[in-house]
């Protein structure tokens, strides 16, 4: 016979405890979770639009920069801090302004590694409940409500994407870019695993099972550099920039007052531009 609970004895405050538990609903949460009238689809669309062009205005003058991935968790004491923080002033002396998600973690190292080699460092940053604050090493922050628009935004402006020892988020990165640039949708921008321990069994599962069934071919895979040297992945993003893409040493961009940029909005140093901009 079943049980029965004695509605007397229940809390009053439970279910507004139960309730007040769950994640408060995003922007991005509300936009991707069922469908809705077309004048909120139309208002979420202007909303999109305004996060395009505070990206696009924030990021234009930043100078040719180099993505940095890799997980929030790393303490400052492990060892993947410490290599994303040599990756970040290896490709701060290459020239790159180092671009991460502006977190802690890999992000956080990258972007100091970066600032003590005398580079610029930029976040774009998602608005989360656990992460609300770029780490002390970022110079330039924007934040964004929505992943995708964000993720643009880290691929953007780079020239080529390092990766260091991350979780999901991490391997979502690393399949879309390597989607984009297999699919032409993306220049042919150099791809970076720091760390051949963490990715050796992901490149062994991706060069033994996929390649064999067909399912991506064998280039795909042999566009990715593996490394654990950040000499190497920075020479790596180095060389495709200047022989790939054209890259060369010569004054930043200037502002322009009739978009309503203000001279300290450019990148005040020589920084690396493509011909022709």
């Amino acid at each position: 016979m079943a049980d029965h609970i004695d509605s007397s004895s229940v809390s009053p405050f439970s279910a507004a405890a139960a309730s007040s538990n769950k994640p408060k609903p995003t922007p991005e949460g509300r936009f991707l979770g069922e469908p809705r009238s077309r004048s909120i689809e139309l208002w979420s669309a202007f909303k999109i639009l305004r996060e395009l062009i505070k990206g696009f205005r924030s990021l234009h003058f930043v100078g040719p920069c180099a993505t940095v991935f890799g997980s929030a968790r790393f303490k400052e004491d492990h060892r993947y801090y410490q290599l994303a923080r040599d990756v970040g002033g290896a490709l701060a002396r290459a020239g790159f302004t180092v671009m991460t998600g502006g977190g802690p973690g890999i992000m956080e190292a990258a972007s100091r590694g970066a600032k003590e080699a005398g580079g610029k460092t930029v976040g774009s940053i998602i608005k989360l409940d656990f992460e609300d604050e770029p780490n002390p090493w970022v110079d330039r922050s924007v934040e964004f409500d929505y992943f995708f628009v964000r993720k643009l935004m880290l691929l953007k402006y780079s020239y080529g994407f390092v990766v260091a020892p991350g979780g999901f988020g991490t391997l979502d990165e690393i399949f879309e870019t390597a989607t984009l640039i297999q699919t032409h949708k993306m220049g042919e921008f150099p791809i970076v695993l720091m760390g051949t321990d963490y990715w050796h069994d992901l490149i062994g599962f991706i060069r033994q099972t996929m390649v064999p069934e067909g399912t991506i071919s064998p280039n795909d895979i042999d566009r990715i550099l593996i490394t654990d040297s950040a000499e190497e992945a920075a020479a790596e993003l180095s060389r495709a920039a200047t022989e790939r893409f054209g890259l060369r040493w010569q004054s930043a961009v200037k502002p322009h007052v009739i978009f309503g940029e203000r001279p300290k909005s450019a990148v005040r140093q020589s920084v690396m531009q493509q011909r022709g901009h």
